[in-house]
């Protein structure tokens, strides 16, 4: 590989391995609220119980998501010495403020992993709803460099020197609120599915005891719910950043659809190779229109094809695939967890038990999700190519230009199979130590009296 790519893959690799654990970061704390306010409302312990053991698994994923950040942060600034050269001048205050955030995060999470037991119900789910808070706007911080990446605004360049700089239009750029919306949506997707992955998954197992059983489908139904929900408002936002791109990037919407004659009544593509050499696009499904109306909401509106644009200027025509991959998925746990939603509410006086090859399909929600995720920031990413800023700076001005990467390359990506491999070895470690059924014979504390004995026990 030249030094350019040798540099995406690095810094994409590293990003790649970050999104999972910020995103579970973000997606478990919300999960962790929901079963708090469950356990308030309903006096439900089982809730309680979820509460305390989603926590854990909270605490484990921060502390890789944490350095895995942080490596990240590093990588901008060796890798990417050109592209730092701007953003230290135009787009820094979402840096700046992104450590406040953390530390909203960090101190909350502190006060509710060390003091629950003490504390009454509303200020347990007040503490825990701040540390989901700060998740949630370190990563919504975060997406406004790479919303600014895409539309980029706030400055202007004279004689190759940056000037008239405005960090809030930089910072609140015409495409920051659909993708920080979006960013939003499907982590708290991601966290309910996985709860949802590890329900199934040991519904699945032969020797779980109907009290098990029970606290597993209810953990369930919550991940359902809330998954249903998120994936809805990431399907609508979808929608918004899909106009977003038909009036600030034509060519990445162009080349998502593999469109490439500019025409009206657009055809949404499912499916299919892009030909570039014939510039057509082979064994696809067409539906007639749709790619107007979704950019659009008009069946006619015109959309421009790839064909307007210089072939240097194209961004590689994989996107399709990975925007196809994306949006199915998405659709797919919609359709799937509406469906199983509406059938538990209307067998709710007389509940069925989950079919076995249901509880299979469902044990696969959690790492789809995942998978969506990373195709999704790939795709925002190569679809912007071949610019880092778009129509400002190529990735080829931006990047480290050094042809000695490739051990540096190796060794990172040993380290991340190292701590992927060891996060799972703790989780593992320390729910098999800790298992649910010897908590759920345990007593709950009586947190709206948190100074009783049993508070402290």
């Amino acid at each position: 590989m030249d030094s350019v790519t040798m540099t995406r893959s690095l810094f994409g690799t590293s990003m790649a391995f970050h999104i999972i654990f910020a995103t579970l970061g973000v997606g478990m704390s919300l999960m962790i609220v929901f079963a708090e306010i469950m356990y308030w409302r309903k006096k439900d312990s089982d809730y309680a119980i979820m509460a305390k053991r989603w926590t854990k698994t909270l605490g484990i994923l921060l502390g890789v998501a944490i350095p895995s950040g942080t490596i990240v942060g590093v990588m901008l600034a060796l890798l990417w010495p050109g592209f730092m050269e701007i953003v230290g001048q135009v787009i820094a205050l979402p840096f700046q403020i992104e450590i406040w955030a953390f530390f909203f995060e960090a101190l909350f999470m502190a006060i509710y992993f060390y003091a629950a037991d003490r504390l009454t119900h509303g200020m347990r789910i007040l503490s825990v709803f701040f540390v989901m808070v700060g998740a949630s706007a370190s990563a919504a911080l975060i997406t406004a460099a790479q919303a600014w990446m895409n539309t980029p605004a706030g400055f202007n360049i004279v004689d190759g020197k940056i000037t008239d700089v405005d960090p809030w239009a930089a910072f609140f750029n015409p495409s920051y609120a659909t993708s920080a919306l979006h960013v939003l949506s499907t982590a708290y997707m991601t966290g309910a599915f996985f709860v949802v992955t590890v329900a199934a998954w040991r519904l699945l197992k032969r020797n779980v005891t109907e009290r098990e059983a029970a606290y597993h489908r209810k953990g369930l139904m919550l991940g359902l719910v809330i998954g249903l929900v998120m994936t809805l408002a990431t399907a609508l936002n979808g929608h918004a950043a899909a106009q977003g791109m038909y009036r600030h990037n034509p060519e990445k919407l162009a080349a998502a659809e593999a469109l490439f004659e500019t025409t009206t009544h657009a055809p949404l593509v499912l499916g299919g190779i892009p030909d570039p050499e014939t510039r057509t696009i082979k064994y696809g499904i067409e539906f007639p229109g749709m790619l107007s109306f979704l950019a659009s909401n008009r069946f006619d509106a015109e959309v421009k094809g790839l064909n307007e644009i210089p072939r240097e200027d194209w961004p590689p025509l994989f996107v399709h695939t990975l925007f196809n991959l994306m949006v199915v998925i998405g659709f797919g746990l919609l359709g799937l967890s509406l469906a199983v939603v509406l059938w538990r509410a209307f067998t709710r006086k007389s509940p069925r038990p989950y079919p076995r090859w249901l509880r299979y399909v469902l044990a696969v929600t959690g790492p789809l999700s995942l998978l969506s995720i990373e195709t999704g920031w790939i795709f925002s990413c190569s679809a912007r190519q071949p610019w880092t800023i778009y129509r400002i700076q190529r990735t080829s001005e931006a990047a480290l230009q050094s042809d000695d990467m490739g051990s540096l390359f190796l060794l990172f990506v040993g380290i991340y199979v190292l701590l992927l491999v060891l996060t799972a070895l703790v989780l593992r470690f320390y729910f098999r130590r800790h298992p649910v059924s010897a908590e759920l014979q345990e007593p709950t504390p009586d947190h709206d009296h948190p100074h009783t004995e049993e508070a402290f026990t």
